[in-house]
């Protein structure tokens, strides 16, 4: 009986696995920093931007595409040494595939969430260095309904109650890859999107950004 009583904690130490770690990347800017968690959910988009942030790729690029109320959007290598008013947005990082779509509908657009940018390739895949903070803006249980109608994104009751109080863009939901969100600094991204900007929703002042890895965080 004493062996038994030995051998079951032993086993119970051997099948637990702790956590992964939540991994953290802090943007600093002009306006103020911000800190973003990865999701360790969406391990393909994470793993890439990692790697792009440890490689400097992101460094002394701009947020070269801001709409209030909607998102600004950053990670266009070209716009490195951009001229004043020329049209990015169509820049990749050359030698890196594009990140395969990694939808999960418990990852939504709320304000503060960061997806990948994409063009229209039948896949859906993502850019492999191009993203976006979503801004956003309230919705109402009325729009909710309208949008689940469309696109087919179905909404547990807390998911509905953060877009009718905090806001995001739920149109966008299991359509880009949402990889992350904001957990500090907030309100930068309301300042940046807020800027002037031109026909091209270029910021009229370059917006630059560096980018660092900040401490991994405890999964609860």
């Amino acid at each position: 009986m004493k062996k038994v009583l030995i051998v079951l904690p032993l086993l119970l130490l051997l099948s637990f696995k702790p956590k992964e770690k939540m991994q953290t990347v802090i943007i600093t800017t002009e306006f103020g920093d911000i800190k973003l968690k990865l999701y360790n959910e969406t391990p393909k988009h994470r793993d890439n931007f990692i790697h792009l942030v440890e490689t400097g790729v992101y460094d002394s690029l701009l947020f070269h595409r801001v709409i209030s109320d909607f998102m600004i959007q950053g990670g266009d290598p070209d716009s490195k040494n951009a001229v004043a008013g020329s049209q990015l947005g169509s820049g990749e990082v050359k030698g890196v595939p594009r990140v395969p779509a990694e939808f999960n509908a418990a990852l939504i657009h709320k304000k503060g969430a960061l997806a990948a940018a994409r063009d229209n390739n039948p896949e859906k895949a993502s850019s492999n260095c191009q993203f976006y903070i979503v801004q956003g803006k309230k919705s109402s249980a009325d729009e909710l309904n309208s949008i689940s109608q469309k696109t087919g994104a179905k909404y547990t009751d807390e998911q509905k109650q953060i877009y009718e109080t905090v806001g995001g863009t739920p149109f966008l939901d299991m359509n880009y890859t949402v990889y992350g969100e904001v957990i500090e600094g907030l309100n930068i991204i309301d300042s940046i999107a807020a800027v002037p900007k031109d026909r091209n929703d270029r910021p009229l002042k370059d917006v630059r950004m560096t980018m660092k890895m900040g401490k991994p965080m405890k999964v609860k």
